[in-house]
């Protein structure tokens, strides 16, 4: 089964893990994003505001994902990875499905709590079993490849949510044995919901693939953790704020562009979803690959600092594209503008984890992943979408403002990168260099 590759896995097998936690990665990202699409229902069910809508969005499911996954990370540092992650696509499925029953505010708020908690199950579990399959030279890519599922996830949770939207107003409620009376955003969940747990049938096929590396499976303290990090604190910090820019540029545009259309330029939510999901899935899942193509193109001629260094291409790249697309006077240009806008910002989050893993000795990845995740996704997901709605709440107070406060934070948040990923790039060549002298000790 193994051919001459040091004992990594055969291709087929390894692209085979990177299939399988990709589906996962799609769903986990159907899950989180469909919300963005159903705000005009569910604000109207609930009785709730563009904040409190935001919260379930964002800051609920972030808050969570990112406390319970620097614990999921230590464990797939050390356990089963491939059976942390189906425990983790169950829980979060439940939850899911759990959305769509809810009644009341609070109710929502919880079940969001839940899919956040499952989802932090996956990543640094799949980063660690990816980093495993593949030689250096190709990880990047492999990464990114697995990385498309969250523009793929995004992208199906518009389209199949504006052809839903589009069903299901014509069909008006549903019933259900069992459950009786649904509202069509309701069902939405529900039918998520048992996807999600017809798919941990297909983790059977994923073998965990050996450990390499210096310090290989061993559980290695926190404090040592926390020391290595502290060692290579500029890099990190640099790294993790840098992209965690972007991450809020993305997170805070994607929960909120569907509803710029629809206020703005007076669309339905059903031909939103369908025109933006194509552009999601479609620049993002070209913007996340050729960044990690980009990478591994740049470490092969020599840059050492390429995974950081394509971040801050993106960087510049998004920097002309978010300050043009809320301000289009037709619907059309504001459309066409959002098709580089995605691919920019989409780009660094193949080679972000990348870079992560490169720099950290086997043992520490999984946590070191979790870290970076953790602030991704607490500023991204956390604060992006909140930040956006704050500023049309009570900067702006009219809710026909949204394209400003989109413009405001969108580009406050990259021109923060650029200066974060450009001050990273040396300390992270140094960061290179103080892995090799640590295995060198360690060894």
């Amino acid at each position: 089964m193994h051919n001459n590759n040091n004992g990594y896995p055969s291709s087929a097998r390894a692209w085979t893990t990177v299939s399988i936690l990709m589906v996962a990665y799609v769903l986990s990202f159907i899950d989180r994003q469909i919300l963005n699409l159903l705000v005009g229902p569910i604000r109207r069910d609930l009785l709730i505001s563009d904040t409190q809508m935001s919260l379930l969005m964002g800051l609920s499911f972030a808050l969570f994902y990112t406390v319970c996954g620097i614990p999921l990370g230590r464990l797939a540092d050390t356990k089963s990875r491939r059976g942390l992650i189906a425990i983790g696509v169950l829980f979060w499925s439940a939850a899911t499905a759990a959305c769509g029953l809810a009644k009341l505010y609070w109710h929502f708020l919880l079940c969001r709590i839940g899919v956040g908690v499952g989802e932090a199950a996956l990543s640094p579990a799949a980063y660690s079993l990816i980093a495993d399959s593949f030689p250096a030279e190709r990880r990047a890519t492999a990464i990114s490849v697995y990385s498309m599922g969250v523009y793929l996830g995004s992208g199906l949770a518009f389209l199949v949510g504006g052809l839903v939207i589009q069903f299901a107003s014509a069909q008006g409620d549903v019933v259900l044995p069992v459950f009786g009376e649904v509202r069509p955003w309701q069902l939405i969940f529900l039918i998520l919901g048992g996807a999600g747990v017809l798919f941990t049938l297909l983790m059977l096929a994923v073998k965990e693939p050996a450990r390499r590396g210096v310090g290989a499976g061993v559980a290695v303290p926190l404090a040592e953790v926390g020391r290595y990090i502290r060692a290579n604190r500029r890099t990190v910090l640099c790294h993790n704020f840098g992209f965690a820019g972007l991450a809020f540029a993305g997170y805070g545009s994607a929960a909120w562009v569907p509803t710029f259309f629809i206020r703005t330029y007076g669309w339905d939510a059903g031909q939103v979803g369908i025109i933006y999901g194509s552009i999601v899935a479609v620049f993002g899942c070209l913007g996340i690959v050729f960044g990690g193509r980009l990478a591994d193109w740049m470490a092969k001629r020599g840059s050492r600092d390429a995974n950081m260094r394509v971040g801050l291409y993106a960087a510049l790249g998004a920097v002309p594209c978010v300050l043009s697309f809320p301000l289009m006077d037709s619907a059309l240009w504001a459309a066409i503008l959002m098709a580089p806008t995605v691919f920019f910002l989409s780009m660094p989050f193949g080679v972000a984890p990348a870079a992560i893993q490169e720099i950290m000795p086997n043992s520490m990845r999984g946590q070191a992943s979790a870290i970076y995740l953790f602030v991704i996704t607490l500023i991204g997901l956390g604060i992006g979408p909140t930040a956006v709605a704050l500023v049309t709440d009570y900067v702006f107070a009219d809710d026909n403002a949204l394209r400003y406060s989109l413009l405001i934070v969108t580009s406050i948040a990259v021109f923060s990168s650029i200066v974060l990923l450009s001050m990273g790039l040396k300390p992270y060549r140094d960061s290179l260099v103080h892995l090799e002298s640590w295995s060198a000790k360690a060894s």
